[in-house]
């Protein structure tokens, strides 16, 4: 059984549906969760699928970027963005009140995102983060635009060195885009008994298998004609 913790914001439904299809591992447990990373180092998870960069990340970890979430505003139904086309422009904030944006870190902290987008759904000022995460979070509550004052953000696979695994590896692959012919996988093990069946349906298929010995009927000698 592997378990995996994924930030909120992200959707890898498509690689729980396909790992559980092409893999043998003894099922998928999945945690949806603000801390992702939290989870792995507590040993709650086997593998996180978190946001980078994070400071808790150290040499003790393996880490495979995925993809990067474009930055995203969000702010109230009735604020003057609304009906403005294409990305948000930071001089367009001028004076306006930032509840939260991206520190200069780079990390970002789901749960004070969703805090903030309260005070946003309250008619006071934007928050500014990912927005796949503004997305999941809004809950219609709020408008979000595309944000041009910001830089985008990894999201990537991150699980222990010293827990290392075939179905950990297998994970990593599908969530690369590994297909179903190339997927490395791990077959389950087979009892001896099931090696021993196995060995000789291979001989008997090869006519190795122990059978009769037909005996040979002497062949006749040639007759001399008369």
């Amino acid at each position: 059984m592997l378990t995996l913790s994924f930030v909120t914001g992200t959707e890898p439904g498509k690689w729980f549906t396909r790992f559980r299809e092409r893999t043998h591992h003894g099922g998928l447990a999945t945690i949806d969760t603000d801390d992702a990373l939290g989870e792995l180092i507590s040993g709650a998870a086997d593998l996180a699928l978190t946001r980078l960069p994070d400071a808790r990340i150290s040499d003790e970890f393996y880490v495979v970027e995925l993809y990067r979430e474009a930055p995203g505003i969000a702010f109230p139904k009735d604020y003057f963005l609304t009906a403005a086309e294409g990305a948000v422009k930071a001089e367009e904030l001028e004076g306006e009140i930032i509840n939260w944006e991206v520190p200069e870190s780079g990390e970002v902290d789901a749960a004070a995102v969703r805090d903030a987008l309260q005070i946003v759904a309250a008619n006071v000022g934007v928050v500014i983060a990912p927005r796949p995460l503004l997305k999941v979070l809004s809950r219609k509550l709020v408008e979000h635009r595309v944000y041009a004052g910001a830089v985008d953000t990894a999201v990537a696979l991150v699980w222990k060195k010293d827990n290392d695994s075939g179905a950990i590896q297998d994970f990593v692959g599908i969530a690369r885009g590994r297909t179903a012919n190339s997927s490395r996988q791990v077959a389950p093990k087979r009892s001896a008994r099931e090696k021993t069946l196995a060995k000789q349906a291979r001989r008997e298929a090869t006519g190795g298998g122990k059978g009769r010995v037909s005996k040979k009927s002497p062949s006749r000698k040639p007759r001399k004609r008369r």
